[in-house]
């Protein structure tokens, strides 16, 4: 009696959790990254609880203590209307983080589909794909930014769309570049041996193989959003007053007036922009050592 037994070739999905023990194993070893973390989430926690913790409402004025050195009572001085400093730094935060969260997490998702799409199916696709990605990059981007952010009224959720607009094609080319690599190993073969549909090959089986670059990518994009929203809120283009921001804090900060009585009003929303900016820088590093095993 012969008995045909069937024995397909299981398809590989997510990576096996032993790898991800072993990457966080390597990030833990990097105390720069494990700092900057720690750094970054008491950041956010502060931003969350900005209504709670904020010991002044950040629009209530008091002329009669305007541009007010720190002292027990503002301890970051108070601006040129006698608003608490420290309160809309902790508010700016609020929406400086938003931008930059927010902004990297569409443009990601635009970036994972692209590229996904380009790196996968190849051909005539990925010559289109890319060659719009191509044009996109061609174009001098932070001119281009203030151009449209020009045209558009300035707010948050115009900020958000703009540099979502323009943020996303680096990471479309990152992925494509790795799913190019992935798409024809064993295993994605015998996924495909085994009758399974396009899209769940991509979903769990090419992406979660091919997604380590473009978190490291997107870690240290979160940076250079901050700092492009408060460069286009330095200039005027950006978040509007009284809503405050850490750019528009900086640019209500360059009058000569402040300048020569206040200079220790930039310190404070220019010394949060740094740290913020070099604890993402640092956190990326250390998950690039962690996903890389070599």
């Amino acid at each position: 009696m012969n008995t045909a037994v069937t024995n397909p070739l299981p398809a590989v999905s997510l990576p096996h959790p032993q790898h991800g023990n072993r990457a966080w194993g390597r990030f833990k070893k990097n105390r720069m990254a494990v700092i900057s973390m720690i750094i970054l989430l008491g950041i956010i926690i502060l931003a969350l609880l900005a209504p709670f913790i904020a010991p002044y409402d950040p629009s209530e004025q008091d002329l009669l203590n305007r541009l007010k050195p720190p002292s027990a009572e503002h301890w970051f001085g108070t601006d040129d209307l006698g608003r608490d400093l420290f309160t809309r730094v902790l508010y700016g935060a609020r929406v400086s983080l938003s931008v930059g969260i927010f902004s990297v997490l569409f443009n990601v998702v635009i970036g994972i589909a692209v590229g996904a799409v380009a790196g996968y199916y190849g051909g005539r696709v990925d010559s289109i794909l890319m060659r719009f990605v191509d044009v996109m990059l061609a174009f001098p981007q932070f001119f281009l930014l203030i151009t449209v952010v020009t045209l558009l009224k300035p707010s948050l959720l115009n900020i958000i769309i703009v540099l979502t607009a323009f943020g996303w094609m680096g990471k479309a080319r990152l992925l494509r570049g790795e799913i190019l690599s992935v798409k024809n190993r064993e295993y994605i073969d015998a996924a495909r041996s085994m009758g399974l549909s396009d899209r769940r090959i991509i979903f769990f089986h090419v992406l979660p193989n091919a997604m380590a670059p473009v978190i490291v990518a997107a870690a240290m994009n979160m940076g250079t959003m901050i700092l492009t929203e408060s460069g286009l809120s330095f200039l005027g283009l950006g978040i509007q007053p009284p809503t405050a921001s850490w750019g528009n804090l900086l640019q209500s900060a360059q009058s000569m007036k402040i300048m020569v009585e206040a200079p220790w009003y930039p310190v404070f929303p220019g010394m949060m922009i740094f740290i913020t900016i070099m604890c993402f820088n640092f956190l990326g590093d250390g998950l690039r050592n962690a996903f890389d095993s070599k």
